[in-house]
């Protein structure tokens, strides 16, 4: 709540699969208020050997929104190799 009364940088990373209605609708609200919604929902394609590289995946995506440098994995979508 205070966050977002002062207009900080929000992100909810919810884990709940399915979401209902309720989490939806609540979603969307936040959202609207400018809350960044990232589902910890990790990506395949590269090519995760086990859950850590899974977990990495999602750390790394939120430290790349949030701006904060890390050596997890390569940035997502800047095209460094």
């Amino acid at each position: 709540d205070v966050v977002i009364k002062e207009k900080g940088q929000l992100i909810l990373v919810p884990r709940e699969t399915p979401f209902s209605e309720i989490h939806l609708a609540n979603m969307l609200t936040l959202a609207r208020m400018g809350v960044t919604i990232m589902p910890a929902a990790p990506g395949f394609y590269h090519n995760p050997q086990c859950i850590d590289d899974l977990v990495d995946f999602m750390v790394a995506r939120i430290l790349d929104h949030l701006g904060i440098e890390h050596q997890l994995m390569q940035r997502w979508g800047y095209g460094e190799q």
